[in-house]
């Protein structure tokens, strides 16, 4: 497997590239409109295709680069089910699973940042059955979790309580071992304070993350509610133009 994080300071946006070598098959995740050809040069230098792109969520902070990615490789994209988005794409389904030659991608349904999002779990069955990592996208950030009022004050109660059960019912059930891939990280407004270190592990997480001590639902609720910055006012632009595919 080879596998790497592209970053994004200035927004602080992280994506992915990764897959398998010896079958020549990779994945791009979360990729951003501004290193569409970093993906490709990554992909050329390892002489494998991208075969597959997923979105953990439509993005509302950066333009997403997965239609100009799919139109130069050819690969489809992957969203969940629910994503309303205007332009094709192959519908994921929680508990589904892709192979990558001898890697594998098993998708989590974990709303609450949105009602679309998921969280990639990873691994390399050269090596072990078992998950080497977890591309969470603004469901788990390192020391945060995802901000669950993008979508209006009259839904943030209901995707707040999603997040929670995405979190404590599914995230946290992963061993404390698997590695921990956010989307975001410092610099980014879809947090409140996700450290500038944009990976972690499950277990540190679960020891140090400020929201992951609040296993109460009604304290965890409140907790996530409280102090959100304003929402960007240029989110809603930036999220309906990748809903358009643009």
């Amino acid at each position: 497997m080879i596998f790497r994080q592209i970053l994004h300071p200035e927004t602080g946006c992280a994506s992915y590239i990764f897959g398998c070598t010896g079958k020549r098959k990779l994945a791009v995740v979360d990729p951003h409109q501004d290193h569409v050809q970093e993906y490709l040069d990554v992909a050329q230098q390892a002489g494998s295709a991208i075969v597959a792109i997923f979105e953990t969520h439509i993005q509302a902070d950066h333009l997403s680069g997965a239609p100009q990615l799919a139109e130069q490789s050819g690969a489809p994209i992957y969203l969940h089910e629910s994503a309303p988005v205007r332009f094709p794409f192959v519908p994921l389904h929680d508990g589904d699973t892709l192979e990558l030659g001898n890697d594998y991608v098993r998708v989590l349904h974990t709303p609450g940042h949105s009602p679309d999002s998921v969280s990639l779990v990873a691994g390399d069955k050269v090596r072990t059955e078992a998950p080497w990592f977890v591309l969470t996208g603004d469901t788990l950030f390192v020391g945060d979790v995802g901000r669950p009022d993008l979508h209006g004050d009259e839904n943030t109660a209901d995707l707040a309580r999603q997040l929670y059960d995405s979190l404590f019912g599914k995230l946290l059930q992963l061993d404390d071992s698997v590695e921990v891939y956010p989307s975001h990280f410092a610099g980014s407004m879809c947090g409140r304070s996700m450290s500038g270190k944009p990976s972690s592990t499950i277990g540190f997480e679960r020891r140090y993350n400020p929201a992951l001590q609040y296993r109460d639902p009604d304290a965890f609720v409140a907790f996530v509610q409280r102090d959100q910055s304003p929402i960007p006012a240029d989110f809603r632009r930036i999220r309906q133009a990748n809903i358009a595919g643009r």
